[in-house]
């Protein structure tokens, strides 16, 4: 992940606000509201969303990430939580805030835990196989690379990483892990190379994804996440999600617009509306603008969905 461009009020490059104007239109600021960043990150987000605040406004930043810490503004009205979004009640109860008027979460991995070739998340150095976003949980990508089964590792890499060959990429690692252990990128990027399949960094990038996606549980987090929504927002107060993968955004999509992540069956017999207390605000995604991508390729595969609490 290139370093495009530096933040403001921070020290280094740390992480592009990808669709950041777009983020800040759609949640509808209120000068004294309370705001809640579920991925603070570099920070840019919270900052543009402090520029819209007041006073009397308040702004909670959710980092499980403790490198995050060091991009805090000296500012009275942000409250810094530790942990990971999917805690978003207890804590905001813990800081006795009931409800708020707005959250925004920007999923995935930051440019600066890319960058750091100590943490795992790129192919591009070698290092552990880390891959932890939280440093204070135990399981590592080693831990799932050496521990998993054959049918776990298959289902993970075709569910979370769209790999084409997962099957055969799970049997290989089985066999490979017998003979020598896998613990750092390199060790695995060399007994799996035998069945790479296309253009190297592609696939290598979706198998990472998936076992990132697997180590920080990040798909029981979104939904962990989405369930809280209807009872966090106040009537009238709006999320706004960016997913940068598929898998990603239909659980966002199919949450906004049902309130469930059961798919709905058309009954003809039935006229009566469902009381959904999420609705979405955009039928279809927000994506960035050729002029954003181009100076942030990364926001090339950003959607942005909003829902209002009615």
């Amino acid at each position: 992940m290139k370093k495009e461009k530096e933040i403001e009020s921070s020290d280094a490059v740390y992480h592009v606000p990808v669709l950041r104007d777009e983020v800040i239109e759609q949640l509808h600021i209120n000068p004294s509201g309370v705001y809640v960043d579920c991925t603070f990150g570099g920070g840019g987000h919270s900052r543009a969303i402090l520029e819209k605040l007041g006073e009397e406004g308040k702004l909670v930043a959710f980092d499980q990430d403790a490198d995050a810490k060091r991009n805090l503004p000296d500012d009275q009205r942000v409250l810094f939580v530790p942990h990971n979004f999917r805690h978003l009640q207890r804590f905001l109860r813990l800081n006795g805030i009931s409800q708020v008027d707005g959250l925004l979460a920007d999923l995935g991995v930051s440019s600066h835990q890319f960058d750091e070739g100590s943490r795992g998340f790129s192919t591009r150095f070698d290092a552990a196989l880390d891959m932890r976003m939280d440093r204070r949980q135990e399981k590592t990508a080693a831990d799932v690379v050496k521990g998993y089964g054959e049918q776990q590792l298959h289902k993970l890499f075709e569910q979370y990483g769209e790999v084409t060959n997962a099957k055969t990429l799970a049997r290989t690692i089985v066999e490979k892990r017998k003979v020598s252990p896998i613990q750092t990128i390199n060790d695995f990027k060399t007994a799996v190379s035998g069945v790479v399949k296309g253009n190297p960094n592609k696939y290598f990038a979706q198998v990472f994804q998936a076992l990132r996606i697997e180590v920080n549980d990040e798909m029981g987090a979104l939904k962990e996440l989405l369930e809280q929504l209807p009872q966090v927002l106040k009537p009238g107060g709006r999320a706004a999600i960016i997913t940068f993968h598929s898998i990603e955004d239909r659980l966002v999509k199919l949450f906004f617009k049902n309130n469930t992540f059961e798919e709905e069956t058309e009954n003809p017999f039935e006229t009566t509306e469902k009381l959904r207390t999420l609705k979405p605000v955009n039928k279809k995604p927000i994506e960035a603008s050729q002029d954003e991508i181009k100076k942030n390729p990364r926001s090339r595969s950003a959607k942005l969905r909003v829902a209002e609490r009615t």
